[in-house]
């Protein structure tokens, strides 16, 4: 056995001890028992979780699109950022139980969402007024898109996980790839401008927001909030997945058959 199956032998039943839940666990729940016991309870737990992402990522893709083309009332519309606010909440309770399970997640993506729950609850609260209806469709618009890119990341991240599984040589309670293969460049290739597109529109969001809160009319602390949390999204993500793939073209370059 390699050094490498010993780890993820040891992993494995390293997921199966019970664990002390962590900080934010135990301010949300209390000292309640999240440790999932046997294999079974893990691939529904986690099976469950990738389903809830994904009907939510419909859901608000719907929800954005009727906002941003159908109606426009502020009230929808606050109904919308509570909805982010709610699910983002829910992802990071989510994911601290998956990690309290063994899964591994980087720690980027974990603090991506609470920076995502901060900036919709700043949008809930955010009143009505000129500078609203400026950002309103931009954001919006944004929130689509983003959506769309959630649902690529999905069949990507979920195909992949699959395959790597069934081969063995993943855990079962991960989320992401962080081992790579050669056969995912393809749809990785496929995903990248999507990705990156969406990280540029956050940078936009920000300047965007930056150049409102110098405006004479603006009054609402919530501009400088947003347009803070937006520059954050962007360095995060744009610099993580950065690195992620260049880890992942060096790995691939290792991995190539040498020609003699």
């Amino acid at each position: 056995m390699s050094i490498e199956e010993r780890d993820n032998a040891f992993s494995e039943m390293e997921a199966f001890l019970p664990k002390k839940n962590g900080l934010y666990l135990t301010l949300v729940l209390g000292n309640v028992n999240v440790t999932l016991l046997n294999k079974q309870s893990k691939f529904a737990y986690k099976d469950e979780y990738e389903k809830f992402k994904l009907v939510l990522t419909v859901i608000l893709f719907l929800f954005s699109f009727t906002c941003r083309f159908l109606f426009s009332y502020r009230a929808l519309d606050a109904l919308f950022n509570f909805l982010l606010v709610w699910y983002y909440c829910t992802l990071t309770i989510r994911e601290s139980i998956l990690i309290n399970n063994g899964s591994r997640i980087r720690g980027w993506w974990v603090f991506h969402h609470y920076v995502f729950t901060f900036l919709s609850g700043v949008m809930l609260t955010w009143p009505e007024g000129t500078l609203y209806q400026m950002f309103r469709n931009q954001f919006l618009s944004y929130c689509l898109y983003q959506s769309f890119v959630q649902f690529l990341q999905y069949y990507y991240q979920s195909g992949c996980l699959y395959r790597l599984r069934a081969l063995g040589e993943r855990h079962n309670m991960d989320l992401t790839v962080e081992g790579f293969q050669s056969w995912m460049w393809r749809g990785l290739t496929f995903l990248l401008p999507f990705l990156f597109f969406g990280h540029f529109w956050q940078l936009y969001n920000s300047v965007t927001l930056f150049k409102m809160f110098q405006l004479p009319e603006c009054k609402e602390w919530q501009v400088v909030m947003c347009g803070c949390s937006y520059m954050v999204l962007y360095l995060g993500n744009f610099f993580t997945t950065l690195g992620v793939v260049y880890q992942k073209y060096r790995q691939n370059r290792d991995n190539k058959p040498k020609s003699l």
